[in-house]
């Protein structure tokens, strides 16, 4: 009985001491792991942004009068010289001989711009056919194995901003060729002292062919000269602005590609930049943060009939390609955290963590380029928390 006492007590403090050395014992801290791969990896920079049209003409009241009902409607397509509106000479409102002679200089004024405009799209003119000639050259010279494809590609965006010049220059003559037009109609319904009559009314006509945009002055009334009253445009010459942040605009140029999604249809869009603008806005954002915002222009190059249905203020998702790789070795971006002047990781190896410092390529947010530090196929902690050092047990969560 006495052995026997001794016996139980002593297997009581032992599982007591057990017990206890167990609980002592540090448990695994439970983690997130995933492995190092290599795989395809994209840097881009999106940011919403909405179609507009290229070349955009506010028709406006040439003279003061009193416009009849605009009877035209959103989307209606007009061509060329079409009469838009007629204004009617405001009773007993007239020109009073200074005013006609402002006029007169107001048509000089028009007949030198429509000369200077000429001369300019002259100029267009030869820079165009000297870059498609230089295109056509180095094209040949590209298939001979002279050129570079690098060499291609720029001569052909440079034919393609110089055909761009010579369309915008044309444009620029018609305008002109409009203001003269409107500079001479003032004359030409000139009302002095016992001439002309008040009957009379002003044929306002487009310079252009395309569809209406939007009809600011709609209704009849007087109307001041200068007023718009209808926006004349082509539908099917979008172009895309997205407003992106400053420090993401220094990193695109011109030529850069970009896809557009949610658009509205199946699949992304293609397009290219054409032009960063040099000048910044401050925007507030949904938070009340004020941002520095630069416009981004770009063009879409996919096939029409694919966006024929996209209209002028459409919106949609610009995303702007920085950097690609085919063949990346990567980890997740949660997996990286500051270790003295650079980046490191925890690897998991044996149940314990292991820190190795790694060294960093490209980034897009989500997934980081790994350098050297770690090798494909690997084992990584993602969000590493505070309890996790260099040999601490983990295990998966």
């Amino acid at each position: 009985m006495r052995w026997g006492r001794w016996v139980l007590l002593f297997a009581v403090g032992a599982a007591v001491v057990l017990a206890v050395a167990y609980g002592l014992i540090p448990r695994p801290v439970p983690v997130d792991i995933a492995k190092v791969t290599r795989g395809p990896l994209q840097v881009t920079v999106e940011e919403e942004g909405k179609t507009r049209v290229k070349d955009r003409f506010v028709i406006s009241a040439p003279v003061t009068g009193y416009v009849r009902r605009i009877d035209y409607h959103v989307g209606d397509n007009v061509v060329r010289g079409q009469v838009l509106a007629n204004l009617e000479p405001v009773r007993p409102s007239v020109l009073d001989p200074r005013s006609r002679e402002e006029a007169k200089a107001m048509g000089e004024a028009a007949k030198a711009a429509l000369d200077a405009a000429e001369e300019n799209a002259r100029v267009a003119v030869a820079a165009d056919d000297y870059a498609q000639a230089r295109y056509e050259r180095t094209k040949k010279l590209h298939e001979s194995g002279f050129a570079s494809r690098d060499e291609l590609e720029r001569t052909e965006s440079e034919a393609r901003q110089a055909r761009s010049a010579r369309r915008s220059s044309e444009f620029a003559v018609e305008g002109a060729r409009y203001d003269l037009d409107a500079a001479r109609t003032r004359l030409k319904y000139f009302h002095g002292e016992g001439g002309g009559s008040l009957a009379r009314s002003v044929s306002v006509r487009t310079p252009v062919e395309g569809s209406v945009l939007g009809i600011p002055h709609k209704n009849e009334g007087v109307v001041e000269a200068g007023r718009p009253l209808i926006e004349i445009g082509d539908p099917r010459a979008l172009e895309v602005e997205v407003d992106v942040l400053s420090t993401d605009a220094v990193r695109i140029r011109p030529g850069t590609t970009v896809l557009f999604h949610r658009w509205g249809g199946d699949a992304p869009l293609e397009g290219e930049v054409r032009t960063v603008e040099p000048a910044g806005f401050t925007k507030i954002s949904a938070l009340g943060v004020e941002e520095q915002r630069v416009l981004v222009i770009a063009d879409i190059t996919s096939p029409s009939a694919l966006w024929e249905r996209l209209g002028d203020g459409y919106r949609l998702e610009a995303s702007f390609l920085l950097w690609e790789g085919d063949d990346v070795l990567q980890v997740p971006a949660s997996a990286l955290f500051r270790y003295g002047d650079g980046w490191a990781v925890f690897t998991q190896e044996g149940g314990k963590a292991k820190r190795r410092s790694v060294e960093v390529g490209h980034r897009n947010g989500l997934v980081a380029q790994i350098i050297s530090g770690v090798e494909e196929g690997g084992v990584v902690i993602t969000h590493p928390s505070d309890q996790i050092e260099d040999g601490t047990r983990v295990r998966k969560r």
